[in-house]
């Protein structure tokens, strides 16, 4: 995990319109006159301005937000940004009716990108990444996830990891990684489940964790990728290195995924748009967060939606993410996937962006942001809006005014 751009100086925000997300009475925890003051990267205290200590304005820079919107930074908790190649051809391919269980059948889908990712040198890995990653902190975006997942061999996975670990110091923004070695069986195993699985557990595993390139391992559970046998013994070893675990569980069918997610107590199961009640409790139990990824929702025109009332009433935090990838969620805006949450899944505005901030921390288990509160990184968003809800609401419309990264002006004006 990277983090750059830390402000030593005292910064303080006046006469925001500060959708704290911190909870408490007002929906959005908002603050409707609202101050934050900054002090070496932190906030140091938050709240009405009215309230604001003058000791804590002295020898600071003092700027007037002018009743503009300021939120927590966005947090994308689920990409795969980092890839060769592309798969428009297959886009064309599901438009015509062939289903993505048949592509991927016919060496489409993941495998195909495998094939583009392993040809690719570190130099244009890095450089496509980076403009993908820059569509994404343009929006407002602080701190992004980003999966390995295309290599499927011991050498191709450390690449995309490296790569991913050289944008995270690249650009003001902190990367979490995640070796998704379990992602699809690569072509030269044939039927050889076993051995590749044996391959990810005792060679990758450790490879990863000696070299520190990811702070969790992920998989995919699904009838067209690995069974929850199989990924049972990917988290036994990656736990048995000291590696948290999350899961793309229950997307096209119901293995069970989410509950063996949560049985190693994984940070997040994502997609499960098939998910049941017996997943819903055993991740409210787990503490396991809920990430939903309308973007692949969207490009696979699936018609089953994730059961959003029932992990409501569960209490499983629920994040949003782009799930940014080649294939089925070409999705470089966050905006874009907190609208499609609430148009599609029918999540309120106040609940997309909670799941793109609080919640989405929650999913990576940094608690140290995704809310404007005393202690927390000062990552924030000053947005041209008067409303929370305008950022959910339009589609294709961008009203990011300035961007702080750990107290320091990343993106933008402060200063109208």
């Amino acid at each position: 995990m990277t983090l750059t751009a830390r402000a030593s100086t005292r910064l303080v925000l006046t006469h925001a319109r500060m959708a704290t997300m911190a909870g408490g009475g007002a929906p959005y925890g908002l603050v409707e006159d609202g101050a934050v003051a900054i002090e070496d990267g932190r906030i140091v205290w938050a709240g009405p301005s009215d309230a604001l200590d003058p000791a804590l304005a002295g020898n600071a820079r003092t700027v007037d937000c002018r009743g503009r919107l300021l939120t927590p930074g966005l947090i994308d908790c689920h990409t795969h940004l980092v890839h060769g190649g592309d798969r428009a051809a297959e886009f064309e391919m599901r438009l015509t009716g062939v289903p993505y269980e048949e592509i991927a059948r016919r060496g489409g889908g993941i495998v195909s990108t495998v094939k583009a990712t392993r040809e690719a040198a570190e130099e244009t890995l890095f450089r496509t990444g980076l403009r993908r990653l820059d569509a994404l902190i343009a929006e407002g975006v602080t701190t992004v996830e980003i999966k390995s997942g295309y290599g499927l061999d011991t050498a191709s996975e450390l690449k995309m990891l490296r790569v991913a670990r050289r944008l995270g110091h690249a650009r003001p923004v902190t990367v979490s990684t995640s070796f998704l070695g379990a992602h699809a069986l690569p072509p030269e195993y044939g039927d050889a489940r076993a051995d590749y699985v044996a391959l990810v557990a005792d060679e990758m595993i450790p490879a990863v964790a000696r070299e520190g390139l990811a702070d969790a391992v992920d998989g995919f559970c699904e009838g067209i990728a690995f069974s929850v046998d199989e990924m049972d013994r990917v988290f036994a070893a990656a736990r048995a290195h000291g590696l948290p675990v999350k899961l793309h569980a229950e997307q096209l069918s119901d293995l069970g995924g989410a509950a063996l997610a949560a049985r190693h107590g994984a940070m997040s199961a994502d997609h499960l748009e098939y998910l049941d009640a017996a997943g819903v409790a055993a991740m409210a139990e787990a503490g396991t967060a809920a990430v939903l990824l309308p973007g692949a929702f969207y490009y696979l025109r699936e018609t089953r939606l994730p059961p959003v009332a029932e992990l409501r009433e569960a209490g499983v935090p629920i994040a949003v993410a782009t799930d940014l990838n080649p294939g089925t969620s070409p999705v470089h805006s966050l905006l874009a996937a907190m609208n499609m949450a609430c148009v599609l899944f029918r999540l309120t505005p106040e609940e997309a962006l909670k799941g793109v901030t609080g919640n989405a921390a929650r999913a990576l288990r940094l608690a140290d942001r995704g809310a404007i509160a005393r202690g927390m990184h000062a990552d924030l968003c000053l947005w041209d809006v008067e409303t929370p809800a305008a950022l959910a609401y339009p589609l294709g419309f961008n009203p990011l005014a300035a961007v702080l990264k750990d107290g320091a002006v990343v993106r933008g004006e402060l200063a109208p």
